[in-house]
């Protein structure tokens, strides 16, 4: 059984949800005119891609896999040139596909590489982390880190689909199912209460277990917030903000510890510290930022940090994309489920810092 969403958008997308989806919605996916596809991977889904490859050559399409280094250090704008430099020998026409089967950093890399080669090609992306299934994947985002911050070059270019395949998810291991489950809980506190009533109740090992179904529930949950959301503001004019909640603190973390911190321990980190400033001016009670600490602490998230001043994360998050005109912005709850963006001197970031371990 699958599920199927519908991002309405100028550039339309459709995110298929389920368990042993096989390559048909892959396939189906493909302009009608298509003759090659370039499968860019993860270094360790080499035997999957070339799989994938070579179903497509028995239905006769030219195919070729490329694989690209782990994580973030695959968002590298020598890695994309080495790729423009494959599309190139393939001759990939602006009718033929790239597909992005990976985590979250190969579909931002790779999304990055369907939208500048030739103004943009046919991209088809293959979550294969629950990270990348609610978060990276979906919504168009595509981008590559500079030595200043992270995803700071790249471009608003929707996945034609997005096949989000949980069983892809049963060798993951448990920590990075934890770190993807962040952004599926911060989704709940954003928008859908739902998600936080399943994550409290349910037990934290059935919970991450691909197999279960209350984590397809809440995986499919979170993308249909995600795509809500993107529907009516792809390009982050306004409303898809509120997407950031956590990750102003969130990204200055992984930044000041050179990316070896995974992207969903801070997201829990920069939730419970937004959930702290919310309180600070009245927005949250006591008991609705308890419940962050609660719900991320289930699932084996951190909710505390201390490995950097509050001078310097507060200096790189004036490198934040939601900074105006020098000003810092935070997503704020004022209430759960009720999400807004909100300028912030650096004088109120103390109190809650302090709270969770961060010294000045």
């Amino acid at each position: 059984m699958s599920t199927t969403i519908e991002v309405s958008c100028d550039k339309p997308s459709t995110i298929t949800v389920g368990r042993d989806l096989g390559f048909a919605p892959i396939v189906g996916a493909l302009d009608e005119s298509a003759t090659k596809v370039l499968i860019i991977h993860a270094r360790p889904l080499a035997l999957r891609a070339e799989a994938l490859a070579t179903h497509l050559r028995s239905l006769g399409y030219e195919a070729a896999t490329a694989d690209h280094p782990d994580a973030e250090a695959g968002k590298a704008i020598e890695v994309v040139a080495g790729l423009w430099d494959t599309c190139g020998r393939l001759q990939l026409g602006r009718k033929d596909a790239i597909v992005a089967m990976g985590g979250g950093a190969t579909t931002d890399m790779a999304g990055f590489v369907a939208a500048t080669w030739l103004r943009g090609i046919t991209l088809i992306n293959v979550p294969t982390t629950l990270l990348g299934m609610v978060d990276a994947a979906v919504g168009g985002k595509t981008g590559i880190n500079t030595s200043v911050g992270k995803n700071l070059v790249g471009s608003f270019y929707p996945a034609t689909a997005v096949v989000a395949d949980m069983s892809l998810l049963e060798t993951l291991p448990r920590e990075d199912l934890a770190a993807g489950a962040a952004e599926v809980i911060k989704c709940g506190f954003i928008a859908d209460p739902e998600i936080l009533r399943i994550v409290g109740e349910t037990d934290p090992e059935r919970l991450l277990d691909p197999a279960s179904e209350e984590l397809a529930e809440i995986t499919t949950r979170a993308v249909a917030v995600k795509a809500r959301v993107v529907s009516a503001d792809l390009t982050e004019g306004g409303l898809r903000e509120i997407l950031n909640y956590g990750h102003t603190l969130a990204h200055a973390i992984e930044r000041a510890n050179d990316y070896t911190w995974r992207h969903g321990d801070a997201v829990a980190v920069g939730c419970c510290f937004a959930a702290r400033l919310a309180a600070t001016r009245g927005l949250l009670t006591e008991e609705e930022v308890a419940r962050h600490d609660e719900l991320f602490a289930r699932v084996g998230l951190p909710t505390r940090y201390s490995g950097t001043s509050l001078d310097e994360l507060t200096h790189i998050m004036l490198s934040d994309k939601k900074v105006r005109r020098g000003v810092l912005r935070f997503v704020l709850l004022d209430g759960v489920a009720n999400p807004g963006t909100h300028p912030v001197e650096p004088a109120e970031l103390a109190d809650p810092a302090r709270s969770i371990g961060i010294g000045a």
